[in-house]
């Protein structure tokens, strides 16, 4: 297991979405990743992995094992998921049981990366520092706080995550 590299593995969401200007609605045709990591002139070792790209509404238990698996088929020791804020705690409530020897951590976007005022690229970067900082668990990492998974919910009327 290589102890510096980080894989990333995409789920899609809020992050990842664009406008379709012919539909009129925010939709998926590619991750953002690739752009994120270049423009941030990353010098650690990154994997990015194409989990999948769906809403977390739309989410279901097949969906979340994949992600599970996709963890534990990981060579590297320190994971990112981007993943979709709505139920991105269900996800983290799957992978914390599971007791991988991994530190990984689920983070998101309230607002999509291409769209003005996000905040994906704040959330990644802190996912990315606090990834290789945290020991070894389960985290949500959302607008500069870290939360343990088992102690975590998103408080739908404010728009933000807190302590549960």
């Amino acid at each position: 297991m290589d102890s510096t590299a980080i894989r990333v593995i995409v789920t899609g969401g809020t992050f990842d979405k664009h406008y379709d200007e012919i539909r009129g609605e925010l939709t998926f045709k590619e991750s953002h990743l690739p752009e994120i990591l270049s423009l941030t002139r990353v010098t650690v070792s990154v994997e990015v992995e194409l989990n999948q790209l769906i809403d977390s509404l739309q989410m279901q238990d097949a969906n979340r094992q994949s992600v599970l698996e996709a963890c534990r088929k990981a060579a590297e020791g320190r994971i990112i998921i981007t993943h979709g804020t709505d139920t991105m705690a269900e996800t983290a409530r799957l992978l914390g049981p599971a007791a991988l020897d991994k530190t990984i951590v689920l983070t998101g976007a309230m607002i999509p990366y291409k769209v003005q005022g996000s905040d994906a690229l704040f959330n990644f970067g802190t996912a990315f520092m606090a990834a290789q900082l945290l020991e070894r668990g389960v985290y949500i990492v959302m607008n500069g706080r870290v939360f343990a998974w088992d102690k975590v919910r998103k408080n739908r009327e404010k728009g933000v995550f807190e302590g549960a």
